[in-house]
């Protein structure tokens, strides 16, 4: 649940608030977006009938995972607005996957997002699974230029394993066919998503 005791510092320059508003629109538009998809088919986000079954597979053993962060969004008078993420670079420190867990005061449920990297095969979804329990599904919603987003309304079910669980498999399917699988460490996520946020953005519209 997100507290309404959380506080933070008022931005003042345009910079601050460019990069406010920025943030909280991207975050806003996804749940709309997934709002409306899910309106027209099941929350379980079944199978497309488009999907293929991968040739092969492989281990994304190139990444390195950062520790999981809650950041929150408070526009004007408006509902806190809440993400706790976490994202895996290359050697280069490119990102090359987040997962993000956004959630909305007062919503009775939150939003799984996952930004995978480029080249991915977009019908098939992407697979989630806790120490290799029932897989989870998210669809591809929609891309930019250097990377795609999938995402869904999360299974309160799933969420209750990632507070338990010790690791998160994700699993893609890249252009070749082949499922494309990385581990992400579970250890702090109950903490960090339960607690206070580490960063707030916090904007009154007085303008």
């Amino acid at each position: 649940m997100i507290g309404s005791h959380l506080t933070g510092p008022r931005l003042k320059t345009s910079h601050e608030k460019l990069f406010f508003w920025a943030l909280l629109l991207a975050a806003i538009a996804s749940i709309a977006f997934d709002r409306c998809a899910l309106s027209q088919q099941s929350p379980a986000a079944a199978p497309t009938g488009t999907e293929v079954a991968p040739r092969g597979q492989r281990q994304a053993n190139d990444l390195t995972y950062g520790d999981w962060k809650k950041t929150c969004f408070k526009p004007g008078g408006a509902k806190m607005l809440c993400r706790t993420s976490i994202a895996g670079t290359f050697a280069t420190g490119q990102m090359a996957v987040r997962l993000d867990i956004i959630e909305r005061e007062g919503d009775s449920t939150g939003r799984l997002q996952v930004f995978s990297p480029v080249g991915m095969y977009l019908q098939n979804p992407v697979k989630l699974s806790v120490d290799n329990g029932k897989p989870y599904l998210a669809p591809y919603t929609w891309c930019l230029t250097n990377t795609c987003i999938a995402g869904t309304v999360i299974n309160p079910l799933l969420l209750e394993e990632m507070e338990t669980g010790r690791m998160l498999l994700l699993e893609f399917v890249d252009s070749n066919l082949l499922a494309l699988t990385t581990s992400l460490p579970l250890g702090q996520f109950a903490d960090v998503h339960k607690g206070k946020a580490a960063q707030i953005f916090e904007q009154d519209i007085d303008e």
